[in-house]
This record gives C-alpha cells, sequence and structure tokens, in this order.
C-alpha cells in the first residue's frame, strides 16, 4: 500500500469508528504501517496529531447531535469517549467556546470540524537534494527523553530550553536531533539531543550514549533558517518523496536531524545559507 493510501484508509477507518475505542497502534496496524511513522507522516501532511484529530471530529459531531436530538448530555458524552459530564463539558468548551448546556439551550453557536479527505492532484517538479547513504553504527552522547506523540510539538522545545538554560551545550554540541521508536509499535518515542561519542571523553551523570544501528539512509539536505526548511523538508518527505519513491521504503523507527555549527553562520540557525540535513533509514522495496 502506497503511503498516501495508508493515510487515507487510516482516514476512513477513524470516520467509521468514532464512538469506538481507538489507538494509535490498531488504527496503524490496519492500513500496515508503523506507529511510529505513520503517527509523524500525518502530523505531517495533515497539520495536527492523530489523537487531535480525533478529539475534534469527535467534538464536533457532539455539538451536532446537541442542537439536533433530544440525546442527554451525558449519553452524548459517553457515546464520544468522555466518562464523565465535567470531562465533556470542559472538552466541549474549549473546542466550542460555549458549554453543552448554553448550545442545547440555542444561546451559542457550534463550530464544525469536517472530516479529512485525500486529493489526489497533479503536482511534482519540485527538487528534492538527498542522497543514499550506507552508514555503519554509530554512537552518540547527550540528554534524552521520552515522549507522547500528542504532547512532542511543546514538549522537545522545552527539552531544547531546558537544554541551553543549563548551560549542557558547552559540555555537549547539539550535532543531532534524534527520534527513536526501536519497536515503532508505541504511543511513544525517545528524542535525544546529541553529539558523535567519542570515548576518550569523560561524560557526566546527566548525559548517556546511545548506539544507532547500521543503516542504509536517505539523506535530505535543507538550506535556510532551520525553523523553516527543516519543517519544509520534512513535509515534503511525506508528502511528496515517500509517495512518488519507487525504490525505497522506510526500514526502521529513526529520524534524524543533523545540524551544522550555528557559528560559522552570520544569523546562525536563522541564516539564509543555515545548511542541516534529515537522515531516513530505508531499504529497497
Amino acid at each position: 500500500m502506497e503511503w498516501t493510501e495508508c493515510i487515507g484508509g487510516a482516514i476512513n477507518y477513524i470516520e467509521d469508528n468514532l464512538t469506538e475505542e481507538l489507538t494509535v497502534e490498531d488504527i496503524a496496524h490496519k492500513v500496515l504501517i508503523s506507529p511510529f511513522y505513520f503517527q509523524k507522516g500525518f502530523n505531517m501532511l495533515c497539520g495536527f496529531t492523530v489523537g487531535d484529530y480525533i478529539k475534534k471530529r469527535r467534538l464536533s459531531l457532539a455539538g451536532s447531535e446537541l442542537v439536533s436530538t433530544d440525546e442527554k448530555v451525558i449519553d452524548i458524552a459517553l457515546k464520544y469517549g468522555y466518562n464523565s459530564p465535567d470531562s465533556f463539558t470542559k472538552a466541549f468548551t474549549r473546542f466550542h467556546g460555549a458549554t453543552p448546556t448554553s448550545v442545547r439551550k440555542g444561546e451559542a453557536m457550534i463550530k464544525s470540524f469536517a472530516s479529512l479527505k485525500i486529493n489526489f492532484t497533479l503536482e511534482g517538479g519540485y527538487t528534492m537534494d538527498y542522497k543514499i547513504v550506507k552508514k555503519d553504527q554509530f554512537t552518540v552522547v547527550g540528554i534524552s527523553n521520552v515522549f507522547n506523540y500528542d504532547e512532542a510539538e511543546t514538549e522537545v522545545p522545552k527539552l531544547w530550553e531546558e537544554y541551553y538554560q543549563k548551560g549542557l551545550s558547552n559540555i555537549v554540541c547539539s550535532v543531532y536531533g534524534i527520534s527513536i521508536d526501536e519497536n515503532m509499535e508505541g504511543n511513544k518515542f525517545e528524542y535525544l539531543i546529541a553529539d558523535n561519542y567519542d570515548p576518550i571523553k569523560d561524560i557526566s551523570e546527566e548525559f548517556i550514549t546511545k548506539t544507532i544501528p547500521e543503516h542504509t539512509w536517505a539523506v535530505f539536505s535543507c538550506k535556510g533558517a532551520s525553523s523553516k526548511s527543516i519543517p519544509d523538508v520534512q513535509k515534503k518527505i511525506f508528502s511528496q518523496w515517500l509517495p512518488n519513491c519507487r525504490d525505497y521504503e522506510i526500514a526502521a523507527g529513526y529520524n534524524i536531524e543533523m545540524y551544522s555549527d550555528p557559528s560559522e553562520y552570520k544569523k546562525g540557525v536563522e541564516d539564509d545559507d543555515y545548511y542541516s540535513e534529515i537522515w531516513i533509514p530505508v531499504k529497497a522495496k
């Protein structure tokens, strides 16, 4: 199954089961893709996490039922996965900007969140600079934490902020940002800010070492301010390169960003000429 077909199939499965228990693992397995890359690809292609999509669709449908039926609020809450009126009211109010009671009384409007549709359009003509490289296993040293996919967008930047605030960048350079889900089956992944490990140097207790296995890597170049170039290339990998690549597919649960030394550029990581790379482990189809 091709990449865009996988995402389309996953969306259809979600829509058919919005009133049932849904897990990322089950959805990914239904479309024969690992949860690790399914979640990353879904976020890149659709603009929000799988969990956010499910939550917004359920709350949108719950709002519609409140205004179009006489079903009790508690029954609607239970139908869409909320076990208490309080938790439903809080989530409903955050999404719709009004309480279920005020909506039921006709005192407030509700928001609609339409289901996603995968459209196949004429695209292409883009250029992506990449190379295929066979790399032996290598060891990195750095700081690490484990994140839920739904929290990663806000929590990973906090790890970077802590890394700089503590002055850890003066001890271990930030050459890599590494996402790891070795089993590619969970709702969590490990994230490292790391440098190449030098066994001659002593490392303090706050740092760990991690060995990255031997792989064949698709290495994509990113040129320009990292805050824009890296997300743009990540999105192109999942929306354009993977769906159209006839020779390779994802091989393992790793996603590595490699950063140049910011001191070599006038504006650091936001310089127009700043260079970085994204590494994806691949195997022949």
